[in-house]
C-alpha cells in the first residue's frame, strides 16, 4: 500500500468556500455520503455517488491531493475486489464493494483535506464532546501525516541499507516490511511519551471549564450544505427502497464463465 493514501488526508490551509465551511456541516456531508454508500450494492449507484463528490473537489481545489489519496487506496480496492470475487460473490458485487470503499475514502479525504484539526477540535467541543475525547481525536488526526513521514524516512533508510521491499512473493513482501514496522512502532511510542510529558508539564486536565478565543458560527452556506446532505441521504434511502437500478448481472455471467474456463 502506498503512503500517498495517508498524505492525501493531510490538511493544507487554502481560501476556498469549502475550506471556510463549518466543520460540522462538512462532517454531516461526509456522514451522508458514508451512509448512502452503505445503502447500495449496485456499482452504477455507487459510481454516481462517487461522481457527486467531484463538484466538491473542484470547489475545494484539492484535485491533486484527492487523486493521490485514491491512488494510495487503489491497492486496497483491488484487494477487496479479489477477496470478494475469489470467494464466489460475483463480479458485479465485487466491483460494487471496491467502488464503495473508494466512495468512503473519497468522502473522508475531502473532509480531512479541507478541515483544520483546530477547527475540528472546536466543533467537537461546541457539540459538547468531552475535551479529553476531542483532544485525543484531533491529535490522532494530526499524527497520521507525521507518522507517514516517519514511515517514508524509515523506508528510505532501510533501502539505502539494501532492503528490497518489492522482492519475492506475497509472504516474502509482507516479511520485508517487518524492518519498517519495528522502528515505526518505536518512534510512535517515543513520540507519545514525549507528548504525555509535555501535557503533564502544562497541567492538562487541571481545569474542567475551558474557554476559547475562537467560536465557530454557522452561516447560510453551512445550512445549505447541511440541507443538501440531508436531501442526499433521503434520496438515497428512497432510491434504494423504491427504484430498481440497472444491474450488471451479464458481467457476472461473462466473468464467471471465464473463471470456470481458466
Amino acid at each position: 500500500m502506498s503512503l500517498s493514501l495517508l498524505e492525501g488526508l493531510k490538511f493544507a490551509r487554502m481560501d476556498t468556500p469549502l475550506h471556510r465551511a463549518d466543520p460540522r456541516a462538512k462532517f454531516l456531508m461526509a456522514l451522508s455520503i458514508f451512509a448512502s454508500s452503505l445503502l447500495f450494492t449496485n456499482p452504477l449507484a455507487l459510481l454516481a455517488l462517487l461522481a457527486l463528490q467531484i463538484p466538491l473537489i473542484l470547489i475545494g481545489r484539492i484535485t491533486r491531493r484527492w487523486s493521490k489519496s485514491l491512488r494510495g487506496g487503489a491497492f486496497l480496492a483491488i484487494l477487496i475486489f479479489l477477496m470478494n470475487f475469489l470467494t464466489g460473490q460475483g463480479a458485479s458485487f465485487s466491483i460494487a464493494m471496491s467502488i464503495r470503499f473508494l466512495c468512503l475514502l473519497s468522502s473522508f479525504s475531502i473532509f480531512f483535506l479541507t478541515t483544520s484539526p483546530d477547527d475540528l477540535g472546536l466543533a467537537l467541543e461546541q457539540c459538547h464532546i468531552p475535551y479529553a475525547l476531542s483532544f485525543t481525536f484531533t491529535t490522532a488526526v494530526r499524527l497520521v501525516p507525521t507518522m507517514a513521514l516517519d514511515a517514508q524516512e524509515i523506508i528510505d533508510a532501510q533501502r539505502s541499507r539494501g532492503l528490497e521491499l518489492e522482492r519475492g512473493g506475497l509472504l516474502r513482501r509482507v516479511r520485508n516490511y517487518i524492518p519498517i514496522l519495528v522502528p515505526l512502532i518505536v518512534c510512535a511510542i517515543r513520540r507519545s511519551l514525549e507528548m504525555a510529558e509535555a501535557l503533564e508539564s502544562r497541567a492538562f486536565g487541571a481545569s474542567e471549564r475551558r474557554t476559547s478565543l475562537v467560536t465557530l458560527r454557522m452561516g447560510p452556506r453551512d445550512y445549505i450544505l447541511m440541507a443538501l446532505s440531508i436531501a442526499l441521504l433521503a434520496s438515497s434511502i428512497y432510491i434504494s427502497r423504491s427504484i430498481q437500478m440497472p444491474s450488471l448481472d451479464a458481467l457476472d455471467g461473462m466473468l464467471g464463465l471465464r473463471w470456470r474456463i481458466a
